[in-house]
């Protein structure tokens, strides 16, 4: 179990790392980064589509009666166009999405701070205010529009740092909770 728990503060800090470079690209560019991603989003769900009508077309004859590949690849191309058509409602749908992300996390910490103060580690209180403060990066995200995109990229990247100091105090603390 403290093997996996571990691994788990490890995978937590990679991914806050992952996060806090998104941070700094949405900064450095918001409108853009938020286009690319709705257009990788699009053109996924085309190529997606495509490889579907193909393996459809591939299998044809051969259990048509459980065939839906020509449905689901028609319907992820009609997704990938819209998509792309209508970026800008997919760019503010990623910026929730990444803020509901950002309150998940919050409201894990907030159930590790209960642990570590049952477990009577000091760095509890020290964690509760990293909780909250991401908790507080979660709903800014969430509810400020696209149109202040750095305070977006700047919020992700203080939540990803608060992340990381958070997860080497889980880190530090592992042994502890055995």
């Amino acid at each position: 179990m403290e093997e996996f728990l571990k691994k788990t503060g490890w995978t937590s800090i990679i991914t806050s790392v992952i996060t806090a470079i998104i941070g700094i690209a949405i900064i450095g560019n918001p409108a853009a980064i938020m286009h690319v991603v709705a257009y990788i989003l699009g053109v996924s769900f085309i190529g997606f589509g495509i490889v579907k009508l193909i393996s459809y077309f591939v299998a044809k004859g051969t259990y048509d009666f459980y065939n839906y590949e020509m449905i689901f690849g028609i319907l992820a191309i009609i997704i990938g166009i819209v998509t792309i058509a209508y970026r800008e409602t997919i760019a503010t749908i990623f910026r929730i999405i990444i803020g509901i992300w950002i309150l998940y996390s919050g409201l894990m910490r907030l159930g590790l701070v209960t642990k570590l103060k049952s477990l009577n580690i000091n760095e509890w209180k020290g964690a509760l205010v990293i909780a909250v403060l991401i908790l507080i990066c979660g709903i800014y995200v969430i509810f400020k529009g696209s149109s202040i995109g750095m305070a977006i990229g700047i919020a992700i990247l203080i939540y990803s740092v608060m992340d990381i100091v958070e997860g080497v105090i889980f880190l530090r603390n592992v042994d502890s909770i055995f």
